[in-house]
């Protein structure tokens, strides 16, 4: 038997040892690279890296402009996450019908989700385009003032870049609350109807607190994707206008890639997986704790 045992666990191993070894040359050591070069002076185009110690997130945190990052970052996440969650629960809830070509709605809403992001955000730069843009063009048919330059006006740009957020991470989003609805039993809604639970009450009562650990999923996961946004700024407003939609992955990448700097945006790096990390940890501590009064209400 033990022979056995360990021929498994040998064939076990065999068969994680490619994933392995991709995290550890594509993750693990970059991880460690990006952590010592973030205590050194490192110029891509000087041949000398001298060690400074903390000195690089000294720096970084008395710069305005990576303060700024920071905050724009944050406006991001604030609005973007709760956004993005609750519209797909409303979507997952509409396909998770029975309805003759429902399957047909949720291709539709998944296809931005296998789309190029630069695709999408040269669609999204026509849409919000003045004068001829979709909306532009809507409101101009509506008779009111379809000048608004949204991607120039700091007002608007992260609003875009919100909405479009939205779009883009609806599908994913939607299939996963859509397997958690489905994987519901239909007697409790049965039973809850047999109650006379309205609707609303059954799915305040009965889909919500059984989506939990699902919408917990969700939520931490559209918060990582939202700390790392960067293409959709890259492509529609390059950081701008006045700095409104710089955040910290865009900033990191004009450190190493513009300025050079590849010691500093080390360290901003390590600062953004930190930010990400405690987020993340501050959810999971909070939605547990309410799983955990939920189950004990039951």
């Amino acid at each position: 038997m033990m022979k056995d045992t360990r021929e498994h666990n040998w064939r076990g191993y065999l068969f994680v040892a490619p994933a392995t070894v991709y995290l550890a040359l594509f993750a693990f050591l970059p991880m460690v690279l990006a952590g010592y070069m973030s205590l050194h002076r490192w110029h891509l185009l000087k041949d000398e890296h001298p060690f400074i110690g903390l000195g690089n997130y000294a720096k970084m945190f008395a710069d305005p402009f990576f303060r700024n990052a920071i905050y724009n970052t944050f406006v991001y996440v604030v609005f973007s996450v709760p956004l993005g969650v609750v519209a797909a629960l409303a979507v997952a809830m509409l396909v998770a019908r029975p309805l003759r070509g429902v399957g047909v709605f949720r291709t539709l809403f998944f296809i931005p989700a296998v789309s190029s992001q630069v695709a999408l955000s040269m669609v999204w730069i026509w849409i919000l385009l003045p004068e001829v843009g979709l909306i532009n063009g809507a409101m101009k048919w509506l008779g009111l003032d379809g000048s608004t330059n949204f991607l120039a006006e700091p007002g608007w740009a992260m609003a875009a870049l919100v909405a479009m957020s939205l779009w883009i991470g609806l599908g994913p989003r939607m299939i996963i609350f859509l397997a958690g609805i489905q994987s519901i039993p239909e007697q409790l809604y049965e039973a809850a109807a047999l109650d006379g639970c309205t609707g609303w009450q059954r799915f305040r009562h009965v889909t919500l607190p059984l989506l939990a650990p699902t919408t917990l999923f969700v939520v931490v996961t559209t918060t990582i994707a939202a700390f790392q946004l960067f293409t959709p700024v890259y492509v529609m407003t390059r950081g701008g206008p006045r700095r409104t939609t710089d955040v910290v992955l865009y900033h990191i990448y004009k450190e190493a890639w513009q300025k050079f700097d590849v010691g500093m945006a080390s360290a901003m790096s390590y600062v953004l997986l930190a930010m990400i990390l405690v987020v993340a940890l501050v959810q999971f501590r909070i939605m547990r704790r309410g799983l955990s009064e939920a189950g004990a209400a039951a």
